[in-house]
């Protein structure tokens, strides 16, 4: 064969095969203790070096890189900042009617973080309102221990 010219076809091998990653880690000593605390029904933050409290924690503070260990303990209640509407949920939603995705910041919290609200329907969310957690039955230490928020006037206290 000379140079420039094309070789051969050559047969291609294929297999079928499958990435995966079999390992585990632990939640560490932060989350660690924010999970705990959700499976006995309480929410835990954490205090930034200015004073203003995480929710979710973090181990060091995002704009100091500070090691952060002040637990602060939040109330059950909230306020949705923001939310996108759900028309159609998926099976992965785990619901079964439209819902909201909305940030929500906790009592006592600087922060907010994402978690589902429920309501009837879509005029009934929007920023400012009262949310409280619905909790599942069989709490397992994880952010899915909250099935969801609800508007605080729905839940008996």
């Amino acid at each position: 064969m000379s140079a420039g010219q094309p070789s051969a076809p050559e047969a291609l091998l294929e297999a079928e095969f499958e990435l995966g990653f079999t390992y585990s880690r632990t939640l560490g000593p932060v989350i660690g203790t924010c999970f705990a605390a959700l499976a006995n029904h309480r929410f835990l933050g954490i205090r930034r070096s200015d004073g203003s409290v995480l929710f979710p924690p973090l181990k060091y503070d995002p704009d100091t890189a500070e090691s952060l260990s002040e637990w602060v303990e939040l109330g059950d209640t909230g306020t949705v900042e923001g939310y996108c509407w759900v028309k159609h949920p998926r099976e992965k939603h785990n619901e079964l009617a439209p819902f909201a995705w909305a940030l929500i910041k906790l009592d006592g919290a600087d922060t907010p973080f994402l978690h589902k609200v429920r309501v009837p329907d879509e005029s009934v969310i929007c920023p400012g309102l009262r949310v409280k957690p619905l909790w599942v039955a069989e709490p397992q230490g994880d952010i899915t221990d909250i099935a969801a928020f609800v508007p605080a006037s729905e839940v008996n206290s």
